[in-house]
């Protein structure tokens, strides 16, 4: 499998140190883009190819992934259509918002699109990746697809497009609202009277301990809070305030909210 990404960005460079790391052959993999440190530190930092334009990165490749900013992606995409059209590679956009129909109007009906939203910890393989493939896709690209998104972390397919949504609003968006959690939590502890550092690194492994226990504990989220939960204790009273605070409405409005807008913007993006 030859890929090439178009876009040398963060979430690039985070894909090819992955597949590296897991023994890709570093010849195999290629990097396109405008910018000549991009492509010099790419080069130096993993001794892939990197192209300034996008004919020469294209003439033997099985993936093309498509790294680009989302108000940038129609234009790219076209600029590489004649060289898509003629070789016919996978699709695989990490843009988010860009809906597979609108790629396929950019290009050709008969092209095979896996649409990726990955999240920030990508950078740290630690990535959370929802993916849709188009119904020109077959099994084997689908599998191409995966095996590259895995090597950032985990991957699960949705087969409804609109999902992909939601995906966005949890996953993709998520690591701010952990990130608006931790800040409030560090910020009140030092207003309690602990030190700042203190403050703060207890918070980040708290949150680190708990999502490790949710992944790779047998139980449900609901068991394991339960069984830090003890009865008349601290615990329990903060989760009162939670409650009395209707903390399920807060998250819903926030999750709504993020898909809503994820809507509007595929919306916007896709127009030709």
């Amino acid at each position: 499998m030859k890929i090439t990404f178009i876009g040398g960005g963060n979430m690039a460079s985070s894909l090819i140190g992955g597949l590296i790391a897991d023994g890709f052959n570093i010849g195999d993999i290629s990097v396109v883009d405008i910018d000549p440190e991009k492509r010099q530190y790419l080069s130096s930092q993993y001794g892939v190819q990197a192209f300034a334009e996008l004919s020469p990165a294209l003439e033997q490749v099985d993936v093309a992934a498509f790294c680009v900013k989302p108000q940038n992606f129609q234009e790219v995409v076209q600029a590489a259509a004649a060289d898509i059209r003629r070789r016919k590679p996978l699709i695989l956009s990490i843009a988010a918002g860009i809906r597979t129909s609108d790629i396929a109007t950019w290009l050709d009906d008969s092209t095979a699109i896996v649409r990726a939203m990955s999240n920030t910890p990508a950078l740290l393989r630690c990535g959370a990746s929802g993916l849709y493939a188009n119904a020109q896709t077959n099994q084997a690209q689908r599998d191409q697809a995966e095996s590259i998104l895995r090597a950032t972390g985990i991957v699960e397919w949705v087969e409804d497009e609109s999902l992909m949504d939601v995906v966005t609003a949890l996953s993709g968006s998520g690591p701010a609202y952990f990130f608006r959690i931790m800040e409030s939590m560090t910020a009140t502890a030092s207003q309690m009277g602990l030190p700042p550092d203190v403050a703060h690194l207890l918070t980040i492994q708290t949150a680190l301990g708990a999502a490790r226990m949710a992944l790779e504990s047998g139980d449900d989220l609901t068991t394991l809070r339960q069984r830090v939960t003890s009865p008349g204790g601290t615990t329990e009273q903060g989760l009162k305030v939670m409650e009395n605070n209707n903390i399920d409405q807060l998250i819903t409005d926030i999750l709504e909210a993020a898909r809503k807008r994820s809507i509007e913007l595929a919306d916007q993006l896709g127009r030709v």
